[in-house]
């Protein structure tokens, strides 16, 4: 991740690197989510960034940073994406596999389940890819990133009982998905946590 933030110190002493350090690998993980390659997630947190540093002052007066954070990001990556569809150049994409092939997480030394857990990997990937954009934001988001639905509601803007009946409803369809490809999905992959 190639992505630096800058020095600035206010009368508080607290600079705009101190405030954001904190916060810039979990935006990088989300941003590889949204975008699906690591340069676009570099470009998309390195410009938040780039636009954050001029309102360093309103950074220090929010409350919960860290989903503050998340839906500015979110809507960056939104605005990113209606530019470029506006846009007459093409743009292109990295493929996801060349992202992901020089990192590889270790699963153990018996190949057969690197492999079986690599598949696994692959086919909740490609599920994920079915679901529409509001139900795969929402599994991203509390269950690969670990977001909760307090700070969900508030990136999101939406009641917490609506977000609880709409992640029920986005897991249930991604088993559907899982299934009907002859996949087994055991419950500890897809289990809800209490919150």
């Amino acid at each position: 991740m190639k992505i630096s933030l800058f020095s600035r110190s206010k009368g508080n002493g607290t600079s705009f690197e101190e405030l954001l350090a904190p916060h810039v690998e979990p935006l990088y993980r989300l941003a590889f989510r949204f975008c699906g390659s690591q340069h676009g997630a570099e470009d998309l947190v390195q410009d938040l960034l780039i636009k954050l540093y001029e309102k360093h002052n309103e950074l220090l007066k929010v409350e919960n940073l860290r989903p503050w954070l998340a839906r500015s990001l979110r809507n960056h990556f939104i605005d990113t994406l209606r530019q470029q569809q506006r846009s007459p150049i093409e743009y292109g994409h990295e493929a996801r596999a060349e992202e992901s092939g020089g990192h590889q997480s270790d699963y153990g030394a018996d190949p057969a389940h690197r492999l079986a857990m690599t598949q696994l990997q692959e086919s909740i990937l490609v599920a994920m890819e079915s679901l529409n954009e509001e139900q795969r934001t929402l599994v991203m988001m509390h269950d690969l990133e670990s977001y909760t639905l307090a700070e969900i509601a508030e990136i999101l803007d939406t009641p917490i009982g609506t977000l609880k009946s709409r992640l029920h409803r986005s897991r249930a369809r991604l088993r559907e998905i899982l299934e009907a490809g002859t996949i087994s999905v055991g419950s500890a992959c897809l289990e809800e946590r209490g919150e």
